[in-house]
């Protein structure tokens, strides 16, 4: 019988030195169903961008020679080309990013990408720079639903957009089929104890805009490489919560750290989500 959900594992999880097929390979052998590409703010990343037709052709036969495809996208770049940034420059190379980055969704099969909740990142964030965002959101979210790709935004580690509530404020503002809520857990988490607010009511102000969610571990005040078990994240309640709001697509986010043992970190993870994840089901 079919599944009731999708798992997927996020890229990084996997060393980066590792080519397209290894990675496909040992997501599938760790029992994935999928793979979040990550198109981050390095230049290595960004060149995803602009792969050639042969190159897009070859990473599709890839995943279809091991069975295993890529389907969802964290597109984080727009911490370095932000859509709010002060400088037309920036914002106009933060459309640029967002035009490519759908092609390549369109091209590769990828269901949703991920974007950055932030109007900006390294600059300080104001009125102007939430008003810009907000403009290149609308195009954006215009270029998505021409390519039926859907967006989701990830709530954050900033005080920007680090709740569900927040993002909501936005996807009302823009008020498109194509613009939605891919909420981080752990994030959420952490914001939730910042602001003495119930993390599993959070999740619920998104009901009906959720597109899919990332599991990942934090403590307070953390927000990275935090080794599942070892955090505060309640993953039962999250998935339980997130399963009754019609969230059936996860990504269990974590990262390779040069531990020569990554591949049980693969599967430990796998694990841990799939056994509260088939109770749902």
């Amino acid at each position: 019988m079919e599944k009731a959900y999708t798992l997927g594992l996020y890229e990084k999880s996997m060393p980066a030195g590792l080519g397209w097929k290894e990675k496909l390979e040992a997501a599938k052998t760790a029992g994935y169903d999928f793979v979040e590409i990550s198109i981050d703010e390095t230049e290595e990343k960004l060149n995803r961008l602009t792969m050639s037709q042969a190159e897009r052709l070859e990473l599709i036969s890839m995943m279809k020679i091991v069975g295993l495809p890529i389907r969802t996208m964290c597109l984080s770049g727009h911490r370095k080309y932000p859509l709010g940034s002060h400088d037309a420059a920036v914002r106009e190379k933060g459309l640029d990013i967002m035009r490519k980055a759908i092609q390549l969704a369109d091209d590769l099969g990828v269901r949703i990408i991920q974007l950055a909740g932030y109007d900006v990142y390294y600059e300080d964030s104001s009125e102007i720079t939430r008003q810009y965002f907000l403009e290149n959101l609308k195009i954006a979210t215009e270029i998505a639903a021409r390519a039926g790709v859907v967006l989701g935004f990830e709530t954050m580690e900033t005080e920007f957009m680090n709740t569900v509530e927040k993002s909501m404020e936005y996807v009302n503002l823009v008020a498109s089929t194509y613009l939605n809520v891919y909420p981080d857990i752990g994030n959420i988490t952490n914001a939730a104890k910042t602001y003495g607010i119930n993390a599993m009511d959070d999740l619920r102000a998104g009901k009906g805009h959720l597109v899919a969610m990332h599991l990942k571990e934090t403590v307070p005040g953390k927000f990275r490489e935090i080794p599942f078990g070892t955090g505060h994240v309640d993953f039962e309640s999250a998935i339980k919560t997130a399963w009754e709001l019609g969230i059936r697509k996860y990504v269990t986010e974590f990262w390779y750290s040069g531990n020569s043992q990554w591949m049980l970190e693969l599967y430990d993870a796998n694990k841990r989500m799939t056994e509260i994840l088939d109770k749902q089901s």
